[in-house]
């Protein structure tokens, strides 16, 4: 039963024949489990407890940083620094009061995701890595429950839903994931930040049409879409009769392995990193070496160790040979990942003395230079 002021809050649903009083119920008797707060996760979470579904389940784990308020909208400036999962419970009950919010503050992992997940009727998956994803997946079809999928990068993004009853799953489309290092997060690549606004409506969207049974769901169907010509694009996707989801032999495994991220990985020789303080006493102490700065050309526009050389990764193994292997070499980036790949490269070519300074220009910026401007 609707309650007076839920009739009066909901009145523009119930007026529609589509949803009326039994479609309300049915949205206020649902429980749907978002995880991630971010990007995707904020306008999913906000339009859920707008639109009345009765329990929203969050799962996240990570803090606000100034660099998501661009597209995280559920997350305002006076919340840096909070957990992401008590800024978004805090928008969402200034929202709607009256839903209720149960919070999982934890990393999703093997051994706990089948106890989170089962409470709950849908899934939707607003995560933006691969061994998560496939996590979510694996659970979802050991459980049956529709996982409401949807991923961004830079100015596209994608949306389906998987282990619905009959349709394909994640593992159907991507029965193996990309090699390491081959598709950059969000962080390394960017997003525009209205982006997931508009492919986490689209997940919020089939959440909806889910709990009411309405409409044409996204089974067996992944919608593209190209912000930058402004075009929607179908694909149609088919269960795979080998697929795990076909078979039912499915369990859940280590997923940082099977991505090829190794849980624990060998701490690298001491002489392979250097920390941005070490490296600003090697630049004030004029000592002989060179600092290779191997991000993109706008991200060198943004800010820049002045002494820095920039060799994008990309063009990297271009540049060996213009490059004296004996001469001393430091290595940074954004964060750290893509300078560690390049003194791979270095390494690879014959290079001793390489090193990759820690924590990349945001290190830099935290602990030397904080005019250099962090993104």
């Amino acid at each position: 039963m609707l309650t007076q002021e839920e009739i009066s809050r909901y009145s523009r649903h119930l007026i529609m024949p589509e949803v009326g009083v039994e479609g309300q119920e049915k949205l206020k008797a649902a429980k749907v489990l978002l995880i991630g707060t971010g990007g995707l996760g904020a306008p999913v979470a906000m339009y859920l407890a707008a639109a009345g579904v009765g329990t929203i389940g969050l799962v996240d784990f990570d803090v606000v940083d100034v660099s998501n308020l661009q597209r995280q909208v559920i997350h305002g400036t006076k919340d840096i620094g909070k957990k992401k999962i008590d800024s978004a419970e805090e928008t969402m009950r200034d929202i709607n009061p009256l839903i209720k919010i149960v919070k999982h503050e934890v990393a999703l992992t093997s051994a706990n995701a089948l106890e989170i997940l089962k409470d709950y009727d849908i899934i939707a998956d607003g995560t933006d890595n691969f061994p998560t994803r496939f996590l979510i997946n694996d659970a979802c079809v050991m459980l049956g429950k529709p996982n409401v999928y949807a991923s961004i990068f830079r100015f596209e993004g994608q949306a389906t839903i998987f282990a619905a009853e009959g349709g394909p799953c994640y593992r159907c489309l991507y029965p193996e994931p990309p090699p390491p290092g081959l598709v950059p997060s969000c962080a390394e690549g960017g997003v525009l930040g209205i982006l997931p606004g508009v492919v986490g409506l689209l997940q919020a969207t089939e959440v909806v049409k889910l709990i009411l049974g309405a409409g044409e769901p996204l089974i067996g169907r992944l919608m593209l879409y190209d912000a930058l010509a402004m075009k929607f694009r179908e694909l149609k996707l088919r269960k795979n009769p080998e697929c795990i989801c076909a078979t039912g032999e499915v369990k859940l495994i280590d997923y940082e392995q099977f991505c090829g991220i190794p849980k624990q990985p060998e701490p690298p020789p001491m002489s392979a990193e250097i920390s941005p303080k070490d490296v600003k006493t090697l630049i004030d102490a004029k000592e002989n070496f060179i600092l290779i700065d191997v991000r993109e050309p706008h991200e060198f526009q943004i800010g820049r160790i002045p002494t820095s050389t920039l060799i994008p990764l990309g063009d990297l193994p271009k540049k060996v040979a213009e490059l004296d292997p004996n001469g001393n070499y430091v290595l940074h980036c954004k964060m750290g990942g893509r300078s560690a790949k390049g003194c791979d490269i270095l390494r690879q070519s014959g290079f001793k003395n390489v090193r990759n300074m820690t924590g990349g220009i945001l290190a830099w910026s935290d602990q030397v230079d904080p005019s250099v401007p962090k993104y």
